[in-house]
């Protein structure tokens, strides 16, 4: 399926009602993606891309502050004006994202920190934050007691309704009072990343990309990977995306541009409503996205956006110039030799239950092209 710039989008009710949830199959999850490197994380629990709960050991991500919206936008696809009325249902998310209350009585906080792989606290931007502050010093500092490896994340929600120089301000804030409670109970060594976040643009997604790499022990092989492909096909950008939820688990060793990573995942959108509405036989035999999911979107400033597919769940998402793109050849040709490094590292870390080192990845790339011309070394 090959999705050119110029055809003629449905209306906006159209792309709504295929928008949602049910845009992929009820069997697309990440539970179905064995063998090949399935979407977010399945590689973070030791290495097992089989079914949710073959590995135990895979790490939770809590996400605690009450926010239910930021699970439901980010995971179920809905927008945000649709999480006012829905209800948070279970998430097919592989590293087992749960929302919890530690201040539920009957919340076993031992038995829950010890499995978890980072903790996102949510802080309202928007309200009085001293009381919510005090509740994020005690529980990260019982948590890195459990389970001293546990990422500490704080994302500061809401920001959409403040100025710019307010988000700042509120930040700087944030982060000064926290870290104080921190050094005041002797944890000062203790990090705590912090990320402004909005559920009404993309920066939530970002803020959790962010997270989600530090649990993916293949993510510097991967970066090294893209960072071969990229300089030998005349890519200016890549993504690594998981299709489902639009998170990048990768992306190349250039600094991320906000405008350019929005325009890839409106392009992941616009792939699967499109393949919805004309790519679906009534048989059901066809999914929205398949080995077949392909667009070249061509932008009036001489810009290509290029999206293939790389396993079931994870899809290439690159930004060129046009006359970069004339040797569309070249860079088919090394696309092929990049998917097929992508498979030998999940394959070998589902073999092995190990995190995959640089050497692994690297054999499929030697022969790749540069200006046309194979080569044998990089």
């Amino acid at each position: 399926r090959v999705l050119r710039y110029g055809i003629k989008c449905p209306s906006p009710a159209a792309v709504t009602s295929y928008g949602g949830a049910d845009s992929f199959p009820k069997d697309f999850g990440y539970e179905e993606a064995a063998a090949l490197g399935g979407g977010v994380g399945a590689e973070a629990g030791g290495g097992d891309c089989g079914p949710r709960g073959a590995d135990s050991s895979k790490p939770r991500i809590l996400l605690m502050g009450g926010k239910s919206s930021i699970h439901k936008v980010v995971f179920h696809k809905m927008s945000p004006n649709e999480t006012l009325l829905e209800n948070i249902s279970n998430s097919s998310f592989p590293l087992r994202l749960a929302q919890m209350d530690f201040f539920d009585p009957t919340f076993d906080y031992e038995m829950i920190f010890r499995g978890t792989g980072a903790l996102i606290y949510v802080i309202d931007a928007q309200e009085d934050y001293m009381e919510t502050l005090t509740r994020l010093y005690i529980t990260v500092s019982k948590a890195c007691k459990v389970n001293p490896d546990m990422n500490f994340e704080v994302f500061i929600h809401k920001v959409d309704g403040l100025y710019d120089d307010h988000k700042i301000e509120r930040q700087r804030d944030i982060h000064q009072k926290a870290n104080d409670d921190l050094a005041d109970a002797g944890l000062e060594k203790l990090h705590l990343s912090f990320y402004l976040a909005s559920i009404y643009d993309h920066s939530i997604f970002e803020a959790f990309s962010k997270v989600v790499q530090k649990l993916f022990p293949q993510l510097l092989t991967l970066e090294n990977l893209l960072n071969i492909f990229i300089s030998n096909s005349g890519i200016e950008k890549a993504f690594l995306f998981d299709v489902v939820s639009k998170i990048y688990i990768a992306t190349d060793s250039s600094p991320v541009d906000m405008q350019s990573y929005e325009l890839c995942c409106d392009v992941i959108d616009v792939v699967i409503d499109v393949s919805c509405m004309h790519g679906l036989k009534e048989d059901g035999s066809r999914s929205a996205y398949d080995k077949e999911s392909m667009a070249i979107i061509k932008l009036n400033n001489t810009t290509v956006i290029y999206l293939k597919e790389v396993t079931k769940l994870l899809a290439l998402v690159c930004i060129l110039r046009e006359e970069s793109f004339e040797r569309k050849g070249l860079t088919d040709y090394n696309f092929h030799c990049f998917q097929k490094a992508i498979h030998e590292v999940f394959e070998v870390g589902v073999t092995s239950h190990r995190s995959c080192g640089h050497q692994t990845s690297a054999t499929s790339l030697k022969v790749l092209a540069h200006n046309g011309t194979p080569r044998n070394t990089i």
